[in-house]
């Protein structure tokens, strides 16, 4: 189905987009770009935009504002458990958790980076599992809207590639921090979302998980 071919293209996407601004990663940032040029999916336009928005930026500029939004400040950030369980042991159950659904899947992770790195998560939604990597997505709603709604705030393009996941999923954003907090009380909205298919990939067929250089 071609919505499902289109939310794939999106998270693969946006899973490109929120990795750090590297030689490799930004030399991805055309491929990218034909590749949404060829959906029709609303939630496109949040990418494109994010890729308008850093055109201009030189790659050390982009790589400096990547650290300054991701590494120096709490409110933004890119691991999924640490939204629900914060720095706490309850974290370490929920990544062994996660890393075992990704073996599940037959996804064998490299790199460095822990499995609830948000790229790490869009790209196995992308390219291995759509309807189980956006049920995970939709389980850890609260933390993704409080994240946007951070990047918001800090006026930064990284919000944009967060509003396009967001989009994906079920019932509407909250608009306040109050909001998300209250969907966090209550749980994010309930819908059986995708299908699974194998959409197109820019990485290979294991999830890679970003070093920085």
């Amino acid at each position: 189905m071609s919505g499902d071919r289109d939310s794939a293209v999106v998270l693969q996407a946006a899973s490109v987009c929120l990795q750090y601004p590297s030689h490799q990663v930004r030399a991805d940032f055309p491929l990218v770009r034909e590749a949404l040029t060829s959906i029709d999916a609303p939630a496109r336009t949040p990418l494109l935009r994010f890729l308008d928005l850093v055109a201009g930026e030189t790659e050390t500029d982009l790589a400096r504002h990547y650290v300054s939004i991701f590494d120096e400040r709490r409110r933004c950030c890119l691991y999924l458990t640490w939204w629900s369980d914060g720095d706490t042991r309850r974290r370490g159950g929920a990544l062994a958790a996660l890393k075992a659904r990704f073996r599940e899947a037959g996804v064998a992770l490299t790199g460095t980076e822990l499995p609830d790195f948000l790229p790490v998560v869009l790209e196995f939604a992308a390219t291995t599992d759509l309807t189980g990597g956006l049920a995970l997505l939709q389980e850890h709603r609260p933390g993704l809207e409080l994240l946007r709604l951070a990047l918001r705030d800090a006026g930064t393009p990284y919000a944009e590639p967060v509003a396009a996941v967001c989009a994906l999923l079920p019932g509407p954003s909250p608009e306040t921090v109050a909001a998300a907090k209250e969907m966090a009380r209550r749980g994010p909205p309930r819908e059986q979302v995708g299908l699974e298919l194998t959409p197109f990939s820019i990485a290979p067929d294991t999830i890679r998980q970003g070093d920085r250089r």
